[in-house]
């Protein structure tokens, strides 16, 4: 394996880790009773990316109730209105919009306003691609396809940080994420129970032979935040993350999804200097038996909800006050149903934005409307607000970001097309 290449596609895998042991330098300040602990002098804002791959149908997510036309155009997989089918009915939030009632566990969130929703949104570019599409909104450059780094990696690299540890950028995730590739160091690490590195996509796993690699390049490109990070590596070896426990009685779904929110909570609480975090979760293509208010994306919007809820239970009202949470999905669904019961690749679509520092309570957004001449193509939820938007708000008005056109270049990341989700 190519060290240069390794460090330069800063995607190290990390996981797992064993017996408590004491911290490297930059992490001394923190204490570590039982797994990892909360640490108040290493609090900073924090910004959780979560991709919903396979383009959920937002339309069954956030529910236009009060549209007519959308019980027409999905007479088998609609939810019903509020309160004509008891708990199989769409959770009303505004009196036009509801939540699937799968989405039970961000009603309190909402009534909290720690929840905003953004509706019509997405990319301008007009791909039905998965893989178009999803590389298009990881870069955050629309149907360019030549783009080299992804938006949060272009972000860590306007801003500069001295004091960055190696934990500044993560990803739970087996590899690294388009929007977190690029020059900037960022760490891949799928499970805190797990050892593994991996070199990014052009190189092999390596399972072992860290110091050797160290040793070779000590006087060459592994210098600085090289070291720190095999210091950390070793480091993370030491704790066990399995003693850790939820606080305020959160309960974390299940799975890879809840289990990476939860280790995503024990690295805040860490204080380790965590600034942005990314998670994903699939199987959001639902061409066939979508079902309504039960069935493949019911299920789906469960464990989804009953996560990110875990996450804000345990971090706590404190803690929330310094993240903000950010779902994603690379396009929309048709608005009609199609003849297997489900939905076919579509355009704008919804988001979901939590955190202590959101203006929630709200959907956000123009609604273009369900009717035909309404609808993008003749067949799909029209766009309104482009996601850069809504990116670079959280951006700028959570993490600080100055310099807009660096991290959305070609854009006009313009503060006038802020939607005001953010305090």
């Amino acid at each position: 394996m190519n060290r240069r290449l390794f460090l330069k596609q800063s995607s190290v895998a990390l996981a797992s880790v064993g017996l408590v042991g004491s911290a490297p330098s930059f992490l001394r300040r923190t204490a570590f009773a039982q797994g990892l602990t909360y640490a108040p002098n290493g609090r900073r804002k924090t910004l959780i990316a979560i991709f919903q791959r396979g383009a959920v149908d937002g339309l069954n997510m956030v529910v236009p109730h009060g549209e007519k036309n959308y019980y027409e155009l999905r007479p088998q997989i609609a939810v019903e209105q509020p309160g004509k089918a008891g708990q199989d009915s769409v959770i009303n939030l505004d009196g036009f919009f509801g939540l699937h009632p799968s989405l039970a566990a961000f009603k309190p969130l909402w009534d909290s306003k720690q929840l905003a929703i953004v509706h019509a949104v997405g990319s301008p570019d007009n791909t039905r691609s998965h893989f178009d599409a999803q590389d298009y909104m990881e870069s955050a450059t629309p149907g360019v396809k030549s783009t080299q780094d992804g938006w949060l990696n272009r972000y860590l690299q306007a801003q500069p940080d001295a004091k960055a540890t190696p934990f500044r950028a993560i990803s739970m995730t087996q590899n690294l994420p388009r929007s977190l590739q690029g020059m900037a160091p960022a760490l891949a690490m799928q499970n805190l129970s797990d050892f593994t590195i991996r070199g990014g996509a052009q190189t092999a796993s390596v399972q072992g032979g860290f110091e050797g690699l160290y040793e070779q390049g000590v006087n060459d490109v592994l210098r600085g935040t090289s070291k720190e990070t095999f210091e950390a590596i070793d480091y993370l070896k030491k704790v066990n993350p399995a003693q850790y426990k939820p606080e305020n009685g959160a309960r974390y779904p299940g799975g890879q999804f809840g289990s990476a929110l939860m280790q995503i909570a024990q690295l805040i609480k860490a204080g380790v200097g965590l600034e942005v975090a990314f998670t994903d979760v699939g199987g959001w293509d639902t061409h066939r038996a979508e079902g309504n208010s039960r069935g493949q994306l019911a299920n789906l919007l469960t464990q989804f909800s009953q996560g990110i809820n875990a996450l804000v239970t345990d971090l706590g009202p404190a803690r929330m006050q310094d993240v903000v949470i950010l779902t994603m999905s690379e396009f929309g669904r048709t608005v009609r149903q199609n003849g297997t019961g489900g939905t076919d690749h579509g355009h704008a679509n919804a988001m979901f934005v939590v955190g202590g520092p959101v203006r929630g309570g709200r959907v956000y957004g123009q609604w273009p409307g369900l009717r035909d001449d309404q609808l993008f193509e003749g067949r799909d939820l029209a766009l309104t607000t482009d996601f850069r938007d809504v990116f670079s708000e959280v951006a700028a008005k959570h993490l600080g970001a100055v310099d807009l056109k660096k991290v959305f270049p070609g854009y006009d990341a313009s503060t006038s097309k802020f939607r005001g989700l953010l305090g």
